[in-house]
Order: C-alpha cells, then sequence, then structure tokens
C-alpha cells in the first residue's frame, strides 16, 4: 500500500489545492477528501470567491453565472425594515427580507440569522409591534408592524442618511483644482 502521508488508514485526509484563474476575483480553493491514496475520479467541493460557479455532474461540465451581492452596511438594514414597513404595511419576517432583496433589485442578500435580531431589537426598543397571523400559505407568522414611535425613528434616521450621502456625493465632485 502506497503512504498517505501518515494518517492512520480508514481516517479522511483533506487536501488543499488553489488556482488563480487570471482575474483577481477568481481564487479557488479545491478541496478533496481521500481514503488513504487519491484515487482518479473523485470529488471536490468547489470553494469560489469567483462571479460563475462550476457544477460537474457526470462527465459534463455547466458553468453558472453566480450573483455578487454585497453584505448590507452595518446600521442600514434596520433603516431598511423600518422604511419597508412603512411602505407594504405589516410583514412577516421572511416577507421583509424578500421585499428588501427585491427593491434593492437583487442587488442584496439578506441573512435570516441578521434579520430576526433585528426585528426583535427594533421591538424591544418600541419601534415595531408584532402579533401572530396566518401568512399567504396558511402557516402561522409573526407579522411586523411599524409604530408611531418606529416612523419618528424612520424620518431622523432618513435625515442622517440623506446628510451622510450628501456629504460623500461632495467628495466623489471635488477636483484638486477645487481644493487650490
Amino acid at each position: 500500500m502506497k503512504s498517505n502521508g501518515g494518517a492512520s488508514p480508514g481516517l479522511f485526509r483533506p487536501r488543499y489545492a488553489g488556482a488563480n484563474l487570471g482575474h483577481p476575483s477568481s481564487q479557488v480553493v479545491f478541496l478533496r477528501f481521500f481514503r488513504g491514496v487519491a484515487k482518479k475520479g473523485q470529488s471536490f467541493l468547489l470553494v469560489s470567491k469567483m462571479k460563475h460557479v462550476i457544477i460537474h455532474v457526470g462527465t459534463l461540465k455547466v458553468e453558472l453565472p453566480m450573483k455578487e451581492k454585497p453584505d448590507v452596511l452595518q446600521g442600514t438594514l434596520a433603516l431598511m425594515v423600518l422604511k419597508t414597513l412603512d411602505l407594504l404595511g405589516p410583514q412577516h419576517g421572511y416577507g421583509i427580507a424578500r421585499r428588501i432583496e427585491q427593491i434593492s433589485g437583487d442587488l442584496l442578500d439578506v441573512n435570516q440569522g441578521t434579520l430576526y435580531p433585528l426585528l426583535l431589537k427594533l421591538e424591544h426598543e418600541g419601534s415595531i409591534a408584532s402579533q401572530w397571523g396566518a401568512s399567504e400559505n396558511n402557516r402561522r407568522a409573526r407579522f411586523y408592524r411599524l409604530t408611531a414611535a418606529g416612523r419618528r425613528q424612520l424620518q431622523a434616521e432618513t435625515r442622517d442618511w440623506e446628510q451622510t450621502a450628501a456629504i460623500i456625493a461632495r467628495f466623489f465632485k471635488v477636483k484638486t483644482e477645487d481644493l487650490a
């Protein structure tokens, strides 16, 4: 039997091989698990920061485009939730997430693990209130609505973000000769 690099027989060992496909965002890491000695035709798990995903189906190689969605900036998700509830009225958590993604043109990906703690925080602060109800598919869901305090918070945060956006816009417009 060939050496398996000191691993005990029967143990799975990860093997890593990296590749760069000519573009800074095309870093690919292949992760291959094998028992003992590598054999031809083993499967790979592709972990990528690419804009495409490569899927091997039998002997067919399929390349599919992947959407690159940026993370939501810290502090902006609360504003988006409040504005969504202001525009659309009471919504359940999943509906809020989908509407934010839809309004962003599917450029944002709202993580459920971030959204639900935020909804609890906003409810604790009094910005939103919730009650149980039936969703579109007749499942029990908690529906959130904007409170009067939430409307005031939305107005204040909207003013703050508009002011911040105006300041940043000035930095993009300034030229060297304007500073002389």
